[in-house]
């Protein structure tokens, strides 16, 4: 006898002991008998079950799914910190974020997102909010943020004109001279944005939403990841 006839027929005898029938005789058991008690009968079924699927994958038992391995937390070694890819032009926070994380193997880390580049510079008041040319909420930067080359600068795309928040050679400077902080408050976020929502956060968010401020700067705001905003606002029926 093959292994997979072997299976067949552990199942066989599985779906008759779940249905009340002695597997060796094919008699019905009496109905007072251990056999029939409902849970035993359920582990019958859930034995043949676990048969069928084995079965049906050709008498393998299929690996067991492993668990996604959590991602340590961001750093840059100091050493490749000189290596930084200045821009004589101004480019916006996503680019510099981009070019930070091209500095490291990001693989088995969380890489640095533009949130967390915004997030310290806010606090440590350089960036703020600001109502936009189209009356939307944006972080603008501040006079310290300006004083520091923080700019920003008006651009035309498919739907019309909008505005961006460009970082030039000396801001490039400045995140990277304090790239420690940075990273600090980007680890610091990533680990809040796991935590339950709050009643306060929840209406500091409908309250953002509803003014039309971007989900981008919501999460800056909340100190949540972009995608941890819309799944929330997706929970609460708001999109």
């Amino acid at each position: 006898m093959t292994e997979l006839e072997a299976l067949n027929r552990a199942k066989t005898y599985m779906d008759k002991l779940a249905n009340g029938i002695n597997p060796i005789d094919d008699t019905v058991v009496p109905e007072g008998d251990v056999i029939n008690q409902v849970r035993l009968a359920r582990c019958f079924f859930f034995i043949s079950d676990i048969l069928r699927r084995v079965i049906d994958n050709g008498g393998i038992v299929a690996p067991a799914a492993s668990k996604k391995k959590e991602k340590m937390p961001f750093s840059v070694p100091f050493e490749k910190r000189s290596m930084f890819a200045f821009s004589e032009k101004p480019i916006s926070a996503s680019e510099v974020a981009r070019r930070i994380n091209a500095l490291c193997d990001c693989e088995n880390m969380r890489k640095l997102s533009y949130s967390g580049i915004v997030n310290w510079l806010s606090e440590i008041g350089m960036l703020m909010w600001a109502t936009t040319t189209d009356g939307k909420k944006a972080k603008h930067p501040t006079s310290s943020g300006i004083e520091n080359g923080i700019s920003v600068e008006k651009r035309n795309g498919s739907n019309g004109p909008y505005e961006v928040v460009v970082y030039n050679l000396v801001a490039q400077h400045f995140i990277i001279d304090n790239l420690d902080a940075v990273i600090e408050t980007e680890n610091m976020n990533a680990e809040l944005s796991q935590k339950p929502w709050t009643m306060a956060q929840e209406e500091c968010l409908v309250d953002l939403y509803k003014k039309d401020v971007p989900l981008s700067e919501i999460a800056v705001t909340l100190k949540r990841n972009t995608s941890s905003v819309r799944k929330r606002l997706k929970r609460l029926g708001l999109i």
